[in-house]
């Protein structure tokens, strides 16, 4: 397999009105929130479980960088020697002009709600810590601990907990891993 193509956001609205498919590679929550018009959602988990092989078929994500790290994936999805990217996937395509479908009814995708919560604990931590009693430190540490264990099993307690709340239970969130 041969690097990937990269494509910026001009050329790829060119190969859409070609008759191209844009996939979003981003979880179903993320999708939800905001993506290119006409893009179709396949995670790259569900990739296998679709035939995409001899299609025209352009990949993206956010930023480009998980399309970037899953490039030979990819490629081997479409049957293709190298696949096709949007360098700077949704970022880019909005600084281009692109046309978006953003719902700000759904909630933020689970992985930003995680770093919200789990950034805040720990600068509660550490700002108790210092003023109030030193045992609050262990608070951040004890985030820490959580979000190195769920690196390291792809387990994430916290997202378990966040997506019991009422602000999740009807967006679709699945699953427990926590995966950028």
């Amino acid at each position: 397999m041969s690097a990937p193509r990269m494509l910026s956001a001009t050329e790829v609205k060119q190969m859409l009105a070609q008759g191209y498919r844009i996939i979003d590679i981003r979880s179903a929550d993320e999708y939800r929130r905001e993506h290119i018009t006409g893009s179709e959602n396949i995670s790259v988990a569900e990739l296998a479980q679709h035939d995409l092989r001899n299609q025209q078929v352009i990949f993206t994500c956010l930023s480009g960088m998980r399309t970037q790290s899953s490039a030979e994936q990819l490629a081997a999805s479409t049957g293709a020697e190298q696949a096709l990217l949007l360098t700077g996937g949704l970022n880019a395509w909005k600084k281009s002009g692109g046309a978006v479908v953003k719902d700000t009814s759904e909630p933020l995708p689970l992985m930003r709600q995680v770093q919200i919560v789990a950034g805040a604990l720990i600068v509660l931590g550490v700002v108790l810590g210092y003023f109030v009693h030193s045992g609050f430190f262990l608070l951040a540490g004890f985030v820490g601990a959580g979000l190195m264990f769920a690196g390291i099993t792809g387990f994430c307690g916290m997202a378990v907990l966040l997506m019991k709340m009422p602000w999740n239970k009807n967006s679709g969130h699945s699953g427990t891993s926590c995966s950028l």
